[in-house]
């Protein structure tokens, strides 16, 4: 017989979903209420207001998406791209790939500017996209590659797409609220975003801000988005400030509490802070890392603090430590993708799940694993080297 579904407690150290807190998961269990509520409305109007915060924008046009990050990604491109436009997109992971693949369902043409994965985008290789094809109208690329824990220069790569006339989509899927990201003072036209990662709401939204060039875009296109569903024209009739708002789709009420409170949480703690707060510990788990003799993927300059990617010891089976940590320790932590799939890990340190308990978890259990696989690293001195990070 099916019975009602209790998950373990795990701690979540991946590449998302991050841990969520009690007090998120709490505000999803409060009552529901209709989408039209006037009091609903209200809560809507804040929400917008945290996310601007979060975003560090003044962008009207900045609200949740009701699906999960792969459709904020989504909104951007059907909502800007017509058929037969060219958008360089600048490729150094997974993530490439798929804006690549939505730009070519839109109709457009992707010209694809590759970098090394584990590395960030180079701003001349884009220069030289740009010269070599004038009729590009958007750049596209990610701030903070989920595949491999590299970070871009988004305000280098957003002053050279400015300089010859295009504006910039950016991924900040992993980005938001766990490194710095300032929108408006970094020149980003459209960027989107997933609740599941350094934000530690539950998957299934995805904050999205367009500034006032892009949304003339979206409001002079020749034909329609050909997504119903995301066609922002109608999604801001629901979002819209000070008009009355029209029925588009039945919101996800509780997810927008949770999204609403985790939001009230970054603006409680100060982003700033939160960005501090993620280079901390990822600085302790890097000395523990690397006292068990395990190598980072990403040059430390171009290092996210919050997904550490890092490579797996010669002759450890990847899937067998992985299976072990979650049997053994209830800890998740991530495989690697497309080309690194098998080479390497890739260990979270995302809001809610960014804390000093989860560092000397992480390390604990890493190493024990290791010891009994008879894994060729340096046992025992992990906890130690964390411990003298956060005695500095």
């Amino acid at each position: 017989m099916i019975a009602s579904f209790y998950p373990p407690q795990r701690t979540l150290m991946g590449p998302g979903p991050s841990d969520v807190s009690p007090r998120v998961l709490s505000a999803m269990a409060r009552p529901t209420i209709g989408h039209l509520d006037p009091l609903f409305v209200q809560m809507m109007d804040d929400l917008k207001s945290l996310l601007q915060y979060a975003f560090q924008t003044k962008n009207t046009l900045t609200i949740p998406v009701s699906a999960p990050g792969s459709a904020g990604m989504e909104t951007c491109f059907v909502n800007l791209i017509e058929a037969g436009e060219t958008v360089i997109v600048c490729q150094n992971g997974v993530f490439g790939l798929r804006m690549q693949e939505n730009i070519e369902r839109c109709g457009g043409k992707a010209v694809m500017v590759q970098d090394e994965w584990g590395r960030a985008c180079d701003p001349q290789k884009l220069e030289d996209a740009l010269k070599a094809n004038p009729d590009a109208k958007f750049v596209a690329f990610v701030h903070a590659e989920t595949s491999t824990g590299a970070s871009t220069d988004v305000k280098a790569m957003c002053e050279v797409a400015h300089r010859y006339d295009c504006l910039t989509i950016v991924d900040a899927v992993t980005s938001l609220a766990g490194s710095p990201l300032d929108v408006d003072d970094w020149g980003v036209d459209a960027v989107y975003s997933g609740t599941q990662k350094c934000l530690s709401c539950t998957p299934g939204l995805s904050p999205i801000s367009f500034n006032e060039v892009a949304l003339n875009v979206i409001k002079h296109r020749k034909t329609k988005v050909q997504s119903w569903f995301l066609d922002l024209n109608l999604v801001m009739a629901y979002w819209g400030e000070g008009v009355k708002r029209a029925y588009h789709h039945t919101a996800p009420i509780n997810a927008l509490y949770a999204l609403h409170e985790c939001l009230l949480m970054l603006k409680e703690e100060g982003l700033e802070q939160a960005w501090a707060r993620h280079q901390t510990h990822h600085q302790a788990l890097k000395a523990g890392l690397e006292s068990l003799g395990l190598d980072f993927v990403v040059p430390e300059s171009e290092r996210l603090p919050q997904l550490n990617a890092v490579r797996i010891p010669d002759g450890v089976n990847d899937a067998q430590v992985r299976a072990m940590l979650l049997q053994d320790y209830q800890l998740e932590i991530g495989a690697g993708l497309g080309v690194m799939a098998g080479n390497v890990w890739r260990i979270g340190l995302m809001g809610y799940a960014c804390r000093k308990d989860n560092v000397f978890k992480c390390l604990a259990a890493l190493d024990d694993v290791l010891a009994r696989l008879h894994a060729p690293v340096n046992h025992g001195g992990a906890i130690a080297a964390a411990r003298a990070i956060y005695g500095k």
